[in-house]
Formats: structure tokens, C-alpha cells, sequence
């Protein structure tokens, strides 16, 4: 695994803004950033970061099923008990989901390690999946990188099998609902591309905000021209819908949701204690327990259960040092975690973002920072497969 400083594609811009990804630059920050790339070798990407995603994903559905079936387990995931019974039978009934993508430290030589899974509402999609393989595409073509050059990447393949396989099995109600939040150009572009992959295979799709959506007088959720909402990919966590005025209408509703119900098990941190308990050991785990509100010692992160983007993190190095990050999860349930650092290549922490759909792995997306916490402004950048 190496960090290869590669000069960007003078008209890279305005390919990002003609293809849709026009969240490229952040507040005034650049995101997508391919003034370097990460380069591995087959065997780092077989055996150390596809076969282990592949294992942590199995492991955490075998933890679901276990935990749909325990009042105590899903009380200390802090899960809203109004809910239990309604994650349960979106579990028994095995609603599709679609894609899921977990978060790894990994230097090139040892075990990958899992930080967490954001198997809810992922985001970094379209550039891991669609605008980094254009990339490499391009530099093939201009010589910049070996003709025999490859990346770890069939998300977009994977994705449209999976909404084909779900359409013909007749799995996902017609036309598809897809929502974001009105505001977040990042969350909007993430939705346009995957209802772009929907209707690829033949899906009717139509798209709104998450702010759009209304309820009619019967208890069915609806859109801007009174249709009824059956099918619904939303950009929007699950523990939010929950404790806002339509949560208590959502298993009435019947509206089937993607990601569905269960999922807000594997979104929540309080898996890593768990999958700790019962694979204690396991390499790609790091220790993590339930918070009890002692201080942090060094050498423990604290994180919410339900947070994203970085938010509301808490470190001590082994050294005493302390980082912290701010954000909106500061009254949440917490674990604590074993603290690894993100390994270091040319003063930049990269944190691969690993991709499961339809229940296997499929490709990886890397993020760097210039600190050890991976936030919304982390840049994206792309990979390649060199020998």
C-alpha cells in the first residue's frame, strides 16, 4: 500500500459538474481530491481488505438475528421499544436491503481493523463507485498509470444486479421513492445516482425530499402529487424517523422502507461491543465495550451510538493526548473502543471505506484527513490495483 502523488486531470471539474457530482469542492474545500492515489497489490486487496469485509459482513447478519429476538439486547442499543416488534418482522420477513459500507484501518501489512458500520444511510457512494473508476479509466488511457492497472470496484455492477434481481423477484413495490434531505447537495447526489442505477434495469423511479414527503388521511405516506409512497430508498437515519411526528405512523403505513427497519441494528455502535463479546480475539476487531462514564483512559476512543461523520468523538492516545470532535450526538449512549490509529502516508490518515451490496463485498472507497478523526470534510481519494 503506497500514497503516489499523480498530477489531477487539468479538466477534472468540469467532468465532475457535467457528470452530477457537483459536490466535489465542500465550503470552498476540495473533497474529491486526485493530486495523489492509493495504490495496492491483489493480495492486500483479496486477503486483507475483501476476504475480511466479507467475514465482519456475516458475522454482523448472524448478530441481527440475535438481537431481533432479545428485549435485552435491543434495550442496550437504546432502540425505542415502540419499535421493537416492527424491526422484528422486517427481519423475519428478510426485507431486501441494498448496500452498506464499513469503515477500516489498514496500513498495507496488518490485519484491517473495523472501526464501525454505517449500514443506514452510507454516502461517499457515486465517488467510490462511479467517478473514481472514471479516473482510472482516463490515466490508463493517457498513459499516467500501466495499461494493466485495475481497482477494486464493481459497486455500480452490483448495485444494478441488485435492483434487477429485487424488480423480477417482485421484492420492491413499483415506482421507487427516492429522498434526501432538500438542503444536502452531497446526500441529493448520492440518491440521483442510485436511482440512475435503478432505472438502468427498467425501475420507474421518482425523486423528492425527505422534507416533501406528507401522510394522507388514511395513514399513507405520500408524495407532492398525493401518490402513494410503497417503496422508499431515504437518505435518512432511521433513529431520526423514529423520534419525529410520522415515526409512530411508519409500520401502519406500510410502506416499505430501503434500508429497511432492521438495519437500525447495524447502525448503531452498540454492535461493536457485541460482536466483541462473542468474537473476542477475532483480527479484525478492535475491543469495545458499552460506555459506563468513567473518564477515558489513554488509549480509548468514546463514540455515540448513533452519530455520523466523525461527530461527537472522543480519543486519548496512549500518550495522555486527548482529540475530540464537536457535533450534534452530545447527549447520546456511548461505547468506548480500543484506540488504533489510522496509519500515516505523507502527514495524511486514510481510512478505507469498505463496500458491501446485496450481502458481498465489492469494492473499497479511501477518505484522508490531515487528523486522526475522518470527518464530513475528509477528502476522497481514488485507488488503484499495481501488481
Amino acid at each position: 500500500m503506497r500514497r503516489i502523488a499523480i498530477a489531477p486531470r487539468p479538466d477534472w471539474r468540469t467532468q465532475a459538474e457535467s457528470l452530477g457530482f457537483v459536490f466535489h469542492t465542500i465550503d470552498g474545500a476540495p473533497y474529491w481530491d486526485e493530486s495523489a492515489y492509493y495504490a495496492f497489490t491483489l493480495r492486500q486487496i483479496e486477503d486483507d481488505l475483501e476476504t475480511p469485509t466479507q467475514q465482519l459482513h456475516d458475522m454482523a447478519m448472524a448478530l441481527v438475528d440475535e438481537v431481533v429476538g432479545s428485549e435485552q439486547l435491543l434495550e442496550r442499543l437504546a432502540i425505542p421499544r415502540a419499535f421493537w416488534d416492527w424491526i422484528a418482522t422486517s427481519w423475519r420477513e428478510r426485507e431486501p436491503h441494498l448496500y452498506g459500507r464499513m469503515d477500516l484501518a489498514y496500513d498495507g501489512t496488518g490485519p484491517a481493523k473495523l472501526y464501525e458500520f454505517n449500514y443506514d444511510t452510507p454516502t461517499s457512494l457515486y465517488e467510490s463507485a462511479y467517478f473514481q473508476w472514471v479516473w482510472l479509466e482516463q490515466l490508463i488511457a493517457s498513459g499516467a498509470l500501466p495499461g494493466d492497472a485495475d481497482q477494486y470496484n464493481r459497486v455500480q455492477e452490483a448495485l444494478c444486479e441488485t435492483f434487477a434481481t429485487l424488480a423480477r423477484e417482485g421484492r420492491i413495490g413499483t415506482p421507487v421513492h427516492f429522498a434526501a434531505v432538500e438542503h444536502s447537495a452531497e446526500d441529493r447526489g448520492t440518491v440521483r445516482y442510485l436511482r440512475d442505477c435503478a432505472e438502468q434495469v427498467g425501475i420507474e423511479t421518482i425523486e423528492l425530499a425527505i422534507e416533501q414527503i406528507g401522510m394522507s388521511a388514511d395513514g399513507y405516506f405520500t408524495d407532492l402529487d398525493d401518490r402513494v409512497i410503497r417503496t422508499l430508498f431515504k437518505l435518512y437515519p432511521l433513529e431520526w424517523m423514529f423520534v419525529e411526528e410520522y415515526g409512530p405512523k411508519l409500520q401502519a403505513s406500510g410502506v416499505q422502507l430501503i434500508e429497511p427497519a432492521w438495519k437500525a441494528v447495524l447502525s448503531n455502535k452498540g454492535v461493536l461491543p457485541l460482536l466483541w463479546e462473542r468474537h473476542e480475539g477475532h483480527p479484525n476487531l478492535l475491543p469495545a465495550f458499552f460506555d459506563d462514564g468513567a473518564p477515558l483512559a489513554p488509549g480509548w476512543v468514546r463514540k455515540p451510538l448513533f452519530s455520523r461523520e466523525g461527530a461527537n468523538v472522543e480519543l486519548v492516545q496512549p500518550d495522555g493526548t486527548r482529540i475530540a470532535s464537536e457535533g450534534p450526538y452530545d447527549d447520546a449512549p456511548r461505547i468506548r473502543q480500543a484506540f488504533h490509529p489510522l496509519p500515516c502516508f505523507d502527514g495524511q490518515y486514510p481510512l478505507v471505506g469498505s463496500w458491501v451490496v446485496a450481502d458481498q463485498a465489492v469494492g473499497i472507497g479511501l477518505r484522508e484527513d490531515a487528523g486522526l478523526i475522518t470527518q464530513d470534510g475528509s477528502r476522497f481519494v481514488p485507488h488503484a490495483i499495481l501488481g
